[in-house]
C-alpha cells in the first residue's frame, strides 16, 4: 500500500456500505479501515468501540443510526466510504447518502441471503444507478451457505451474480478463499494472509467454477464472448476488465465472500473496491434540473449537493458532495434553496467524528464545511456566477407520529427550537402543531425513529420531554367516483367580483397519487385558469371528509367551465377548483387507508405456532413460511398500528430467541 499524497480523479472512489440490520456492515467498515492503516485498533460494535457508530446511542442499541463518512487510502487510491444505517426507519438518510455516492458495497448475511431491508436499498441504488460489489459476510456461522446466498442474490433482486470466489472450508472450519480469477488460494490465521495454490482437494471444484464465472461473464460482454469462442479459457485480463465493465453498467455484480468479525476476505475486498467500482471520472455528469450538466472537473464551475447536516461541539456541519469545480477556504458559495450567499469558513476532512481541516475540496471529494447558515439535506451550493439546481433526493412521507411536550413549562422555546433543528438536520422528521388540540406533533418513519429523536432531544438539548403513545398516519381514497360535478364560484362584495363555473369528473386513480387532466374544447376556460383549477384541486386534497386525512387515488378531469368577462381570476379559479373537489368528495365513495409493513419473524420452531396465532391476532396476512436451521422465517403483511409494542411481545412468546424486522408496503384499506 502506498501513501497517499495528492490523488487525481481516476484514483478516487466515493462509496457506501449498504445490508440489513445486523449483516455486519458496520464490522467490515471497522476492518476495512483497520486494514487500510486509518485505525490502529480493531473496533468491535459489541464493545461501544467502533469508529463510524460513534454516537452514545447507537453504542447503546449496537446499531448504525446516522451515516457516518471517513476516508482511507489502500493501493493508491483514496477511498472516501459512508457506512449507512440498516434498520427501515432510517431509509432515508441511506437514500441521501446514495444520492452523492459512486459506488457501493452490499453486504449479505451468509446463512439469510437476502433480507428485506438489504432488497430495499439494493433498489434505491437501482434509483440512482450506483454500481455495486456484494460481499456474503458471517461465513463462519453455522448454517452458512454461499450458494444459497447467491441464489438468493439472482432470485430476489434480479441481478447477474458474478461468483469470483469459492470458500475455503465450512462453517467453523472456513479459513480462506479461491480466487477464481487468479486461480490462487488466500488463507488467513488471525490478521495474517498467506497467498499459494489452490489446495489439491478443491482443483477441481475451483476449475468448474470458474468455467461457470466465464460462461456468465461470456453471455454480457462482447470481448469475454470473443475469447470465450476462440480460446481453451477467458484471460485474467480479458475477465477482470470485463468484470470492471459489468459492474460499472449494472449488468452484473461481482460476488466476495468472508467472515469480517474473524477478518477474512477483507483484503481482496478492498482490491475490488479498487478494481471494480467506478471513480468521478467513470459516471455520467451530474445533472440539474434544468438539464444543464456538470463534469467531474476541477477547473468548472463549483457544484456540490449537501447530503448531511449536523450540529456538533465544533458547530454547524454541512457535509457535501463535491461534483464540479474546486471549493476553497474563505469562498463565497450561492446556497440555491435559500438564494443567498454564503462564506465557507473551515474545510474538514471527516474520520466520523474526527476532523481534519483542509484548504480547498475538489471534485470528487466528500467533506463537511463550516459557514453555511441556512443549507439543508438537497441544497445545491454552486459558485455565485455560474448558479444551478442539482436534483435533491427524495423524502418520504412520514408515517407515524407522537404528542411531545416539555415537562416543564419553561422549557417550551427550548422544545421549539430543538425540534426545528431535529427537523433541518434529518428532513424525513415534520413538527407540527395539531390545529384540534394544540399539541406539538412529531412525524417520522417509524417508531424506532421517533424513539431515536425523543431521546437526542434529552441527551442532546438536555430536556426533559414526555412523549404520547405512537400514531399512524393514515390516508383517504376514492372507490367509487362522481362524473359532471358542477360548482359555481360567485362572489360579490363591492368591489371586483369573483366569477369561476368549473365541471369535475372524479375517477379512482390505480396506485397513489393524484392525476389531473382537461378535456375542455373551445376556449371555454383559458390555460391559465386551468392551472388554477389543478392548484385548488391540490389545495382539496390536504384533509379528506372522512376524518380530514390526506387524499390519494384518484384522477381528476376538468370537463367544462365558463367565464365572466370581468370577474374571472386565477384565484376565482383556484377556489372554485378547492371547493367543488371538497364537494366531490363528500359524493364519492371514499375509504380509509391505514399504513401495513411487511413483517418478517425469525423464531424457533417450536414457538412457530404461537407466533402465527398472534401476527392473525393482530390482522396480519401470512405470505410465507420457511424452515432454516432449526428455526422458522415467516413473512406477513400487518397493519403499522399493529406493530407497536411487538419487541417485548415476541421476546416473552420465545423466551427472547425470536427477531423480527420491518419495512413499509404500502397503504391498505382500514376496517
Amino acid at each position: 500500500m502506498r501513501a497517499h499524497l495528492s490523488n487525481p480523479l481516476a484514483s478516487v472512489r466515493n462509496l457506501g456500505i449498504l445490508a440489513h440490520v445486523d449483516a455486519g456492515k458496520t464490522t467490515v467498515t471497522e476492518r476495512m479501515l483497520y486494514l487500510a492503516g486509518a485505525t490502529y485498533k480493531r473496533g468491535e460494535v459489541h464493545d461501544g468501540t467502533t469508529v463510524t457508530d460513534f454516537d452514545a446511542q447507537e453504542r447503546d442499541r449496537g446499531i448504525t443510526i446516522f451515516a457516518a463518512a471517513v476516508s482511507y487510502d489502500w493501493d493508491g487510491h483514496r477511498v472516501n466510504l459512508i457506512d449507512t444505517p440498516g434498520h427501515v426507519d432510517f431509509s432515508d438518510e441511506v437514500e441521501r447518502s446514495l444520492r452523492v455516492l459512486d459506488g457501493a458495497i452490499a453486504v449479505f448475511d451468509g446463512v439469510a441471503g437476502v433480507e428485506s431491508q438489504s432488497e430495499s436499498v439494493w433498489r434505491l441504488a437501482d434509483r440512482y444507478g450506483v454500481p455495486r460489489v456484494a460481499f456474503v459476510n458471517k461465513l463462519d456461522r453455522a448454517g452458512a451457505d454461499l450458494d444459497a446466498a447467491v441464489e438468493s442474490i439472482r432470485r430476489r433482486l434480479y441481478k447477474a451474480p458474478l461468483v469470483v470466489q469459492l470458500p475455503i472450508g465450512h462453517e467453523d472450519a472456513f479459513t480462506g478463499v479461491v480466487d477464481l480469477v487468479r486461480m490462487r488460494a488466500l488463507v488467513w490465521s488471525g490478521d495474517i494472509h498467506e497467498e499459494g495454490p489452490v489446495p489439491e482437494g478443491l482443483v477441481s471444484e475451483a476449475r468448474r467454477r470458474r468455467r461457470l464465472l466465464e460462461e456468465s461473464v461470456a453471455e454480457l460482454h462482447a470481448d469475454a464472448m470473443e475469447e470465450f469462442c476462440t480460446r481453451p479459457e477467458i484471460s485474467e485480463g480479458t475477465l477482470a476488465g470485463a468484470l470492471r465493465d459489468l459492474t460499472r453498467s449494472g449488468a452484473g455484480v461481482v460476488v466476495l465472500c468472508g467472515s469480517a468479525y474473524r477478518n477474512r476476505g477483507i483484503e481482496p475486498l478492498l482490491d475490488a473496491v479498487v478494481a471494480y467500482l467506478p471513480s468521478p471520472l467513470d459516471v455520467p455528469p451530474v445533472r440539474a434540473g434544468d438539464g444543464a450538466a456538470r463534469a467531474a472537473d476541477p477547473a468548472a464551475p463549483l457544484a456540490a449537493l449537501v447530503f448531511k447536516v449536523s450540529s456538533t461541539a465544533t458547530g454547524r456541519l454541512t457535509y457535501l458532495r463535491v461534483y464540479s469545480g474546486t471549493m476553497r477556504k474563505g469562498d463565497a458559495v450561492l446556497d440555491t434553496g435559500a438564494r443567498r450567499t454564503e462564506r465557507v469558513a473551515r474545510i474538514l476532512r471527516v474520520q466520523a467524528d474526527r476532523h481534519t481541516e483542509v484548504e480547498q475540496a475538489v471534485a470528487g471529494d466528500i467533506v463537511a464545511v463550516v459557514g453555511p447558515k441556512a443549507a439543508r439535506p438537497g441544497t445545491t451550493l454552486c459558485a455565485p456566477e455560474a448558479p444551478l439546481v442539482l436534483e435533491p433526493p427524495s423524502v418520504a412521507d412520514p408515517v407515524v407520529s407522537v404528542a411531545v411536550e416539555a415537562r416543564r413549562s419553561t422549557d417550551a422555546d427550548r422544545l421549539a427550537a430543538a425540534l426545528a433543528r431535529l427537523a433541518e438536520e434529518d428532513p424525513s422528521l415534520v413538527v407540527r402543531t395539531d390545529a384540534e388540540t394544540g399539541q406539538t406533533v412529531l412525524s417520522g418513519m417509524g417508531e424506532l425513529h421517533l424513539e431515536v429523536a425523543a431521546e437526542k432531544l434529552r441527551r442532546a438539548h438536555g430536556l426533559d420531554v414526555g412523549v404520547g403513545r405512537p400514531r399512524v398516519a393514515h390516508r383517504e381514497t376514492v372507490v367509487q367516483g362522481v362524473s359532471g360535478l358542477l360548482y359555481r364560484h360567485v362572489k360579490q362584495d363591492g368591489g371586483a367580483g369573483q366569477f369561476a363555473h368549473v365541471v369535475l369528473d372524479v375517477q379512482p386513480l390505480d396506485g397513489d397519487g393524484f392525476e389531473f387532466g382537461s378535456t375542455v374544447a373551445g376556449g371555454r376556460v383559458p390555460r391559465e385558469y386551468v392551472r388554477a383549477v389543478q392548484a385548488g384541486c391540490r389545495d382539496a386534497l390536504a384533509d379528506g371528509p372522512l376524518g380530514g386525512h390526506p387524499v390519494t387515488g384518484l384522477r381528476v378531469t376538468l370537463t367544462d367551465g365558463a367565464t365572466h368577462p370581468k370577474d374571472s381570476s386565477e384565484l376565482a379559479f383556484r377556489t372554485a377548483g378547492r371547493l367543488a373537489l371538497r364537494e366531490a368528495l363528500r359524493a364519492c365513495v371514499m375509504v380509509l387507508l391505514e399504513p401495513v409493513a411487511e413483517v418478517t419473524v425469525t423464531v424457533p420452531e417450536d414457538a412457530a405456532g404461537d407466533v402465527l396465532g398472534d401476527l392473525a391476532a393482530r390482522r396480519g396476512r401470512i405470505s410465507g413460511s420457511t424452515a432454516r436451521g432449526g428455526t422458522v422465517v415467516i413473512t406477513a403483511t400487518v397493519p403499522l398500528a399493529e406493530v407497536f409494542g411487538y419487541a417485548t411481545r415476541l421476546r416473552s412468546r420465545t423466551q427472547g430467541r425470536g427477531t423480527f424486522t420491518t419495512r413499509p408496503a404500502g397503504y391498505a384499506p382500514a376496517p
